[in-house]
């Protein structure tokens, strides 16, 4: 029989209760965290020394947190409107600080990217796992409670369930469940109704029985978390305009999160919706000349008349953008033989993503379907409905680095360092290689600038590989498309240099000389010569004007002025050595005119009246940068 409660402290009780204290909770990642059960419980296991908590599970997400500075000004008032009262975890911060009690073991299978670089106790308590087995690995760690917020229709005996954001793992992990408590082990399960989520149907929607424990307790509640879309820079609107050439109509789409992902959604819905356009600027942009081979293979580059079947782990604002606009159209049959045109496992992202889904009519609510990780991520199980749907797969993701011999490198440090976590991209790559005409699209920044020095992402080797080698595909960059698929190593070697920033070629290819992997007489072609920011910045300039390469694609949470704040810090980090900042304040003020003109940007930051030293100094470093930046 399922028990409800109208307060989060009467569950905590209840479920110490039933495990005798000895408590190992498992969670799902992001949005369909209970943070307020989650905090109730660590609140209980602080005070009590007795109570035995761990944590797994995956993307614990904190309100993101400025550098004291200016970083900090811009963000306070951000964070204060887009977060509102979302209730942070406990456990995280205290993770943070270093101080979890003795009693609390806090595990992860994918962190918040970048977030816990120098936290020894999050870096040595990481578990490197597939998603596809992170319900496996929960299981093996002991699990014996399973909550998530969860959504509602109905009342009484109308009432129904929906798992919404996050039915991936939760579905996967049902049926053992079910068996071991057959066999008597006590395994709770935890519904934690909030109002806010997106109903979704299908496989998302379970009895309502199917919970030993349903909270709903309104003051439980709070501000959903979310991520809000983030500035698409010049780089990445030419990574993304060449991999949506690569994308077959009447195909299958995975793309990722971030700026990389939402350049490729941009990109497909220009395609779509102004294809002239679309092919001038393709044309216009001089991708290198193996770029127009890789996506021969795709067909014509015309709107999407067939439509694209999204399938992917992680169901972006980019796909849903992307159904929006009647590009994701394709029908394929779905969990009941009804007709669905997006399979997802879970879903984040910014507010205008839950509107919208919560705003969908039901019959186009009823063409998404969320469901178990183990059918969007694997071929196994159910493989041939599987291969008949996945037509054409185009499977995007992203590395922050590439070796030359077509490694990617995505969630770790050459120091063993965890940045992130492998999530399901192995899986995608791998299917890639599986299905007859998919291919394995990574995305990769040729270069990364700070403090005003500049790298290559394409480099010799690496530490640690995400992706081995020996399952390379395309890879591309803002310099056009290198296809890798059935190559030699000297041919992947030189399709990479094709690629990567004219600064870093040379030496590159020295290194794969001296190795004996280039012919000692082996010279670039000189198409590939001329890989420079400055070409790209050329075309960049000349179509910015007419309302291409918009720094944000699929809308933003920021005002106006905050987006030049945000661009004019970017440019900070990215160009001005720490050790001239200084300098680069003393080189005179600007002049009055300037400081009027960014009157409104001065005011936003609590600089419009500078007072003391630092102030006078911020103020004078902002003016500086927005003059770079706001043309």
């Amino acid at each position: 029989m399922t028990e409800r409660f109208d307060s989060v402290e009467q569950v905590a009780d209840a479920i110490i209760e039933r495990t005798e204290g000895s408590i190992v909770l498992g969670m799902p990642l992001g949005l369909g965290k209970p943070n307020e059960l989650a905090n109730a419980l660590y609140r209980r296991a602080v005070d009590d020394p007795r109570i035995s908590l761990s944590i797994a599970t995956a993307l614990s997400l904190g309100r993101p947190k400025g550098a004291p500075g200016l970083q900090q000004r811009f963000l306070d008032p951000f964070l204060e409107r887009v977060y509102g009262d979302y209730e942070e975890l406990d456990y995280l911060h205290a993770r943070r600080a270093g101080k979890l009690p003795d009693n609390v073991e806090v595990i992860e299978f994918y962190v918040q990217p970048a977030a816990e670089l120098t936290n020894n106790y999050a870096q040595q308590n990481y578990i490197s796992s597939n998603y596809t087995h992170i319900a496996r690995d929960m299981f093996r760690r002991g699990i014996n409670v399973l909550a998530q917020t969860v959504a509602r229709r109905g009342e009484g005996d109308d009432e129904r369930i929906s798992l919404s954001c996050n039915p991936e793992m939760t579905l996967d992990m049902m049926p053992e469940i079910a068996a071991r408590k057959a066999r008597g082990e006590t395994l709770i399960t935890v519904g934690c109704i909030h109002d806010e989520l997106p109903f979704m149907l299908n496989s998302a929607e379970v009895p309502a029985d199917g919970f030993d424990i349903i909270l709903d307790d309104p003051k439980a509640q709070h501000t959903l978390i979310s991520t809000p879309n983030m500035p698409v820079g010049m780089a990445e609107h030419f990574i993304g305009l060449a991999a949506s050439a690569l994308v077959r109509d009447g195909g299958t789409l995975q793309i990722g999160i971030g700026a990389l992902g939402d350049s490729v959604a941009g990109a497909l819905l220009l395609r779509h919706e102004d294809n002239a356009t679309y092919r001038k600027l393709l044309d216009d942009s001089h991708y290198n000349p193996t770029f127009y081979d890789a996506f021969e293979e795709s067909g014509p580059l015309d709107s999407f008349e067939e439509g694209l079947y999204g399938c992917s782990e992680m169901f972006t604002y980019g796909l849903f953008r992307l159904v929006q606009a009647g590009v994701i159209k394709r029908e394929v049959e779905g969990p009941n033989g009804q007709p669905v045109h997006m399979t997802g496992g879970f879903f984040l992202g910014p507010r205008a993503f839950y509107d919208g889904l919560r705003g969908l009519p039901e019959e186009e609510l009823a063409k998404i379907d969320m469901t178990n990780i183990s059918f969007v991520n694997g071929l196994y199980g159910n493989e041939e409905l599987k291969r008949s749907q996945r037509l054409h797969g185009r499977f995007i993701n992203t590395a922050f680095s590439m070796t030359l011999m077509g490694a990617g490198i995505a969630d770790q440090l050459e120091d063993g360092r965890i940045l992130s976590g492998v999530g399901g991209q192995y899986n995608f790559v791998a299917q890639a290689h599986e299905l007859e005409g998919a291919r394995s699209v990574m995305l990769v920044r040729a270069t990364r600038s700070k403090g005003g020095e500049t790298r290559s992402n394409i480099i010799w080797n690496y530490g640690h590989t995400t992706i081995p080698r020996h399952l390379r595909d395309i890879v591309v960059t803002e310099y056009g498309v290198a296809d890798l698929r059935g190559k030699t190593d000297a041919e992947i070697i030189g399709a990479m240099l094709s690629i990567a920033d004219s600064r870093f070629q040379e030496e590159l290819m020295e290194t794969a000389k001296v190795a004996g992997k280039l012919p000692a007489d082996y010279v670039l072609p000189r198409a590939f010569r001329n890989n420079t920011p400055g070409r790209l910045k050329e075309i960049y300039d000349r179509y910015r004007p007419e309302g291409l390469f918009p720094e944000f694609p699929l809308g933003s949470d920021f005002t106006y002025v905050e987006e030049m704040l945000l661009r004019a810090m970017v440019w900070l980090k990215a160009h001005v050595e720490p050790r001239s900042l200084l300098d680069m304040a003393r080189t005179g003020p600007v002049s009055a005119e300037t400081h009027k003109h960014f009157a409104a940007h001065l005011e936003r930051m609590g600089l419009d009246e500078a007072h003391g030293v630092k102030e006078k100094l911020f103020q004078q470093l902002l003016l500086k940068a927005l003059e770079a930046t706001s043309s």
